[in-house]
């Protein structure tokens, strides 16, 4: 072999050699860049927070401390604890009758409120026309008797007040005579004079009451006048269907009895303040206003009572004798279980006319219409204005 293939041969092993090492470890390649960390998906924006409910309130006199509104009022506040921030309630206080009511509850709607309530009775026309130009609103009426695809009514049982005070009356009045201011000659109050002297007559059946009518819901000085008429007329203990602590105070400043109304009025004239007829709206309100946000509202009319929670008499004072205490008592408790009826037959008028045949119980079509004095009452009902 020669020298030149021998070199050739040492070349070519040495080649191989190097193949096979190459081959045997493998080649070796740069590390790789890490791969850049995915950035986190944004979370989706939470969902925008609903809007609150409007609802508004019309009332018929100021909100005051005490009396009809007041009582209102308080159920609008109710209404706002119980819903925080889910519900923007709003009032108008002091709206008169008739165009200023429909302007003012046309307005309300225009503003977004979703729920209006409208607090009295002269409310009932002008808020039946103002609910037929917004349908997608809904209306409720206190007191009234018409309704609407998206207006119903709602309204207490003042008269079971009104009798249980009677009890009291019968028994604390000297004179025998006992007095009522009332406000307009519609059915819900000509309710509340009958029931009082139905009552006072079941402790002296011989009671007697007047009537003096101020047409009006709110009026001190016209409501103060009208209890000293009574008193100077041989009245000795007074109830009203008006909305002020007048009658009251007037009461207190002759050195007579009476009641509040609506609302506790024991510290506006202790000496003269004998219990109170209230009225709690909270309960309705809070239920109404669940109803529209849960879409089950519905045309209705709601009649509550002492069995619901709505009225009572509270705050008898201590000069009321015990066993007229424990009559009230009794007459309550069979308000609540719906087993007494105020007005069970024979209900006579004044001018001894039969209205309700013997053990009849009056339904509530009875009860609407209401337009007489029960015998006792003197005088004559006035035409309604």
């Amino acid at each position: 072999m020669t020298e030149m293939n021998k070199r050739f041969l040492l070349k070519v092993a040495a080649g191989a050699i190097a193949v096979a090492a190459l081959a045997g470890c493998g080649k070796s390649e740069p590390p790789k860049a890490p791969e850049p960390a995915k950035k986190a998906e944004a979370a989706p924006p939470p969902p925008p927070k609903p809007e609150p409910l409007k609802a508004a309130w019309v009332y018929v006199g100021p909100v005051g401390d005490a009396g009809w509104t007041f009582a209102h009022d308080n159920g609008r506040k109710a209404v706002e604890a119980e819903y925080g921030d889910k519900i923007k309630t709003t009032f108008v206080e002091k709206v008169p009758y008739g165009a200023d009511a429909e302007r003012v509850i046309r307005d309300l709607a225009a503003q977004g409120n979703k729920i209006i309530f409208a607090t009295s009775f002269g409310y009932m026309e002008p808020m039946l026309k103002v609910a037929g130009e917004f349908p997608d609103i809904k209306f409720e009426h206190a007191t009234g008797y018409k309704t609407a695809p998206n207006m119903r009514i709602y309204d207490s049982s003042f008269y079971q007040d009104a009798y249980m005070a009677g009890i009291i009356a019968g028994k604390m009045s000297k004179t025998g005579t006992i007095g009522f201011v009332g406000s307009f000659p519609i059915p819900e109050v000509l309710r509340n004079i009958n029931a009082f002297t139905l009552g006072a007559q079941t402790v002296n059946p011989k009671i007697k009451t007047k009537v003096v009518w101020v047409s009006t819901w709110f009026d001190p000085p016209k409501e103060a006048e009208a209890a000293q008429s009574l008193i100077n007329g041989g009245a000795d203990v007074l109830l009203q269907n008006t909305d002020s602590t007048a009658v009251l105070q007037t009461a207190e400043k002759n050195g007579k009895f009476a009641f509040g109304w609506d609302s506790d009025m024991s510290a506006f004239a202790p000496k003269a303040h004998l219990a109170s007829a209230i009225v709690d709206w909270s309960g309705y309100y809070k239920r109404a206003i669940k109803e529209v946000m849960d879409n089950t509202w519905k045309t209705e009319r709601t009649v509550l009572g002492v069995k619901e929670g709505a009225n009572d008499l509270i705050k008898i004072a201590d000069v009321v004798p015990e066993d007229i205490r424990k009559k009230v008592a009794e007459v309550k408790d069979g308000m609540k279980a719906g087993t007494f009826e105020v007005f069970t037959g024979p209900v006579l008028d004044n001018t001894g006319k039969e209205r309700l045949a013997k053990d009849a119980k009056a339904d509530q079509a009875w009860k609407d219409k209401v337009d007489f004095y029960v015998k006792g009452v003197d005088g004559k009902i006035p035409a309604a204005k």
